[in-house]
């Protein structure tokens, strides 16, 4: 019996033992299969390890999607992505500059594409914004679990967006995110009690700091030791 003799329900479940890669090279082999990778029906999970992969044509985006993992567990992240960037060198930025935009990009096209999703896992992500994480919530209004992991540009504003638009939100991580305050944390407890939120480390951070917040500090230092 050939392959292509097996009926839709068959076909789309053999793809699902599939990873992405093998999925897509072997919708490349004729029109029938080509249909079955198509399908949004088989796209009810993704995950990703690295950015650059959101740039592939190995997946489909969809209303059957529910469960959308980015992670990225690079050391560029730590050298690069999560420092500040007024304290970055050209090197760094020039880094950056060819990703950065990479994952918001990509939010944007679930935000209109993925009404149904469930679940956001985003780890390492140093790129996204409280604008991004809104969008979501927005857009994605059945969405229960929201993890965000090691994301240096979320505020205390993603906790405002959680509480506005979080109509159906049973859990939310903000872990080792180092500018959520602990007042952000207790305002979105008071407003949503039932909801089991999380923030391993977060609060505990040192948060981020433009210079101009710190030239007073500087100054008031300097008129201590001239006067001493």
């Amino acid at each position: 019996m050939h392959l292509i003799q097996l009926n839709r329900e068959c076909l789309l479940h053999l793809f699902s033992f599939l990873d992405k890669d093998s999925r897509r090279s072997l919708s490349l082999t004729c029109h029938q299969l080509r249909e079955v990778f198509l399908d949004p029906c088989l796209w009810n999970l993704l995950h990703f390890s690295s950015p650059c992969q959101l740039r592939k044509d190995n997946f489909v985006l969809g209303p059957s999607l529910r469960y959308l993992t980015i992670s990225w567990y690079s050391s560029m992240v730590l050298q690069v992505c999560n420092i500040e960037d007024w304290l970055k060198s050209s090197f760094q930025k020039n880094i950056c500059s060819k990703h950065e935009s990479l994952v918001s990009t990509f939010l944007a096209h679930v935000c209109y594409m993925c009404p149904n999703l469930l679940s956001l896992t985003m780890s390492g992500c140093g790129h996204i914004t409280d604008r991004d994480v809104i969008s979501v919530l927005q857009c994605c209004r059945k969405l229960r679990y929201l993890h965000l992991e090691n994301c240096v540009r979320i505020t205390d504003c993603s906790l405002e967006g959680v509480v506005a638009h979080g109509d159906n939100l049973e859990e939310v991580k903000v872990d080792f995110c180092r500018n959520i305050t602990q007042a952000g944390l207790q305002h979105c407890k008071e407003m949503k009690p039932a909801l089991q939120l999380t923030a391993e480390r977060s609060a505990d951070l040192i948060p981020d700091s433009k210079p101009e917040e710190r030239v007073p500090i500087r100054r008031t230092l300097q008129k201590v030791l001239q006067n001493s």
